[in-house]
């Protein structure tokens, strides 16, 4: 089975395309960006401690920085729990804190991914509060 790491380095079918139907606030036909969880993470590594932005910013970032006018929310939540998962399971190895994506400067206790990370949602908490980070 693997693990997230293994996930996380999976080479997945990414790229533009026109989304399929209008869905959350992706409209039909709209150039929409399916990213794979490496363009998910190395995003999120750019982002500065103590810097935070919600998953809809991060969506459209992402989206502008492939030329696309949308990210797949659908995708981005998958991706997003396989980032931070990867992320811990790192750290469980010996990994320093440092050298682990700060899934926490998108994730926060109000974040539905937030509420299905196998290690909890104090750990996501406890990094915020450490860089100042609102709820």
């Amino acid at each position: 089975m693997k693990d997230w790491n293994d996930r996380l380095n999976t080479s997945g079918i990414n790229g533009i395309k026109p989304s399929p139907r209008t869905f959350s606030d992706v409209v039909e036909g709209q150039p929409m960006l399916v990213p794979t969880a490496r363009q998910v993470d190395d995003f999120i590594r750019s982002i500065p401690e103590g810097i935070q932005m919600d998953v809809r910013a991060l969506r459209t970032a992402l989206a502008l920085e492939h030329g696309a006018e949308v990210t797949c929310p659908v995708t981005i939540g998958y991706h997003l729990r396989t980032v931070s998962e990867a992320a811990h399971e790192a750290l469980d190895r010996g990994a320093a804190l440092a050298d682990i994506t700060p899934f926490w400067r998108v994730l926060s206790g109000r974040t539905p991914t937030t509420k299905k990370l196998s290690f909890g949602a104090d750990f996501v908490a406890e990094q915020r509060n450490r860089e100042g980070l609102q709820d």
